[in-house]
């Protein structure tokens, strides 16, 4: 379970930063930083996680490019996340009036600056639900690196099955331990949601 944690936890950041990278390109003034979050996203949301994982497990090193099995399922769980990490921001980037923005530039702030000290950390607060549960999506999609080998729960569980030929309990432990890790994840969420709440 531990390599579980860590494996999200480390995607998590990376899909985070990536995210973040590419919901400022969305709402960016600039239009090729624009096309290029559009496209970065609609291409990685509609591409199976598994297909990811599996072309670049298997795929990249065919160029030369050699990493381990875990580096693969975090930067592939990282970069798929951010993908819909970086709507989710957009989306609550976008909630945030834009006569804010307008009065921030009217001080003489740059874009960067607006989005970074005035919006984004509205932007977030309203958004804290949605990013809390593409953690534990991803906290699920982490058993998908069990398809390249990833010493993870549900490759774990396998292996297990295989020596004991105890299908049922084994994956129902499993299933369990899932719940152990994303059921207190989404009352960490609520709690968090109430806390960060714009008072109205």
């Amino acid at each position: 379970m531990a390599r579980t944690v860590t494996l999200t936890l480390l995607a998590w950041v990376l899909a985070s930063a990536i995210g973040l990278t590419v919901a400022a390109f969305r709402v960016s003034p600039v239009p090729p930083l624009r096309v290029a979050g559009a496209t970065y996203v609609e291409t990685v949301r509609n591409t199976p996680l598994t297909v990811l994982m599996v072309f670049f497990f298997f795929g990249l090193p065919k160029v030369g490019l050699l990493y381990s099995a875990y580096v693969t399922a975090v930067v592939v769980l990282g970069g798929y996340t951010g993908a819909f990490v970086a709507e989710t921001v957009r989306a609550g980037i976008n909630s945030v009036g834009k006569g804010q923005a307008e009065a921030a530039r009217s001080l003489g702030l740059t874009f960067p600056q607006v989005l970074r000290i005035v919006i984004l950390p509205q932007a977030l607060r309203t958004v804290v639900a949605p990013l809390g549960n593409l953690f534990i999506a991803l906290t699920k999609n982490s058993s998908v690196a069990a398809a390249i080998s990833v010493l993870e729960l549900s490759e774990t569980a396998d292996r297990l099955n295989n020596e004991t030929a105890r299908a049922i309990p084994v994956f129902l432990g499993a299933a369990f331990f899932y719940l152990v890790l994303t059921i207190p994840s989404g009352w960490a969420v609520g709690w968090l949601e109430r806390k960060v709440a714009i008072k109205r």
